[in-house]
């Protein structure tokens, strides 16, 4: 019979070159979000899994802790979710999934936008949000009454996952890109049928195009190769589909809109708001 896992045999297995299984990856998110790991034992895992590079068995795992330890989230599946997992080298400068959301919507495809608070980025789409006016503290019944209103809802990860605070303080202070940003957008508690996911790190694409398969999902994965996690402007984007457990891709030139790429410093939340009222 296996024993137990433990956290210094886990962090052992990632240090010496090896993998967790989705039980032991299961197991150690499950800790996590129920803040039974210390700052130090999170740490250790993520610097690690950071190191060796995550698999698509310690993604699944992980994210089936995470989802199951989720408040529910009572509405329609036939729904998109737009979503990136932030942490590219420009900090975020603009949160477009919160706009394309919208645009979606109003289009009338029906959209579950899952997300939270920048880590990594300098402008999480709850911090957009906010920063627009939008009350993030509604019950979990009123995020589906929304949708049935209104074609679109959102679901605040720190109101459907309250474990993700225990991990917040960790996250801030390593002040890099973690398993964390993968998770994000694979873990919509509504479980929505079709994902769109941007994703800045190159090295993470198979990781997301390979959870999807896994789950038989529906989704676009892309990314622009000036490593921004959304379809770039300046260059070339590629871009995954998934459909069916069947993956093809396929790269996109820029537009001829004359832009004139990415400004370098960060903007904020609030000053990016301003220009979509």
């Amino acid at each position: 019979m296996p024993s137990a896992p433990t956290w210094p045999a886990l962090i052992t297995t990632l240090i010496e070159g090896r993998h967790l299984s989705v039980s032991e990856s299961t197991w150690a998110m499950r800790q996590v979000m129920r803040g039974e790991a210390t700052p130090a034992q999170l740490g250790g895992l993520l610097v690690a899994l950071r190191a060796s590079g995550e698999t698509v068995d310690e993604i699944v795992g992980f994210r089936d802790a995470v989802l199951e330890e989720a408040l529910p989230l009572d509405a329609d599946p036939r729904a998109l979710d737009i979503v990136g997992t932030g942490g590219d080298p420009y900090g975020a400068v603009l949160n477009i999934s919160s706009v394309a959301s919208v645009i979606a919507a109003a289009a009338g495809v029906p959209v579950i936008k899952h997300g939270n608070r920048g880590a990594s980025s300098a402008s999480g789409a709850s911090d957009v949000l906010t920063a627009l006016g939008v009350d993030l503290s509604i019950t979990p019944e009123r995020v589906a009454e929304v949708l049935r209103e209104t074609g679109i809802t959102y679901a605040h990860a720190a109101l459907f996952h309250p474990g993700f605070r225990h991990a917040a303080a960790t996250r801030r202070e390593l002040g890099i890109s973690t398993l964390f940003n993968v998770l994000g957008p694979l873990c919509n508690p509504a479980r929505p049928e079709a994902s769109a996911v941007g994703v800045a790190d190159l090295s993470r694409v198979p990781l997301m195009v390979g959870v999807f398969r896994t789950r038989g999902a529906t989704a676009l994965v892309y990314r622009g190769d000036d490593g921004i996690d959304k379809l770039t402007t300046t260059g070339h984007s590629h871009i995954w589909e998934v459909s069916r457990g069947a993956v093809t891709s396929t790269t996109s030139t820029r537009s001829s809109s004359g832009s004139h790429g990415l400004p370098s410093r960060r903007s904020s939340a609030r000053a990016w708001s301003r220009t979509r009222r």
